[in-house]
């Protein structure tokens, strides 16, 4: 899965987050630790469970491949 980040170098730190799954942010030092801070923060949201109502069902659905999905 990707997931679209948006990263930024303000001042001495690395800032980013996820469009894809919101509240998945993270601020650090270096690039390379920025983007292995959003891989974990993405990583333990997607695990959370997620409590449901007794009549509601959850559901996964399919979208369509977009451009910056590829490559």
């Amino acid at each position: 899965m990707k997931c679209r980040a948006i990263i930024k170098k303000r001042g001495e730190w690395w800032i980013g987050w996820l469009l894809d799954l919101p509240g998945v942010n993270a601020q650090e030092k270096t690039r390379e630790a920025l983007i292995e801070s959003l891989t974990i923060g993405s990583e333990e949201m997607l695990s959370l469970e997620v409590p449901s109502e007794p009549d509601a069902i959850m559901t996964s659905i399919d979208i369509p491949e977009q451009p910056w999905m590829t490559g």
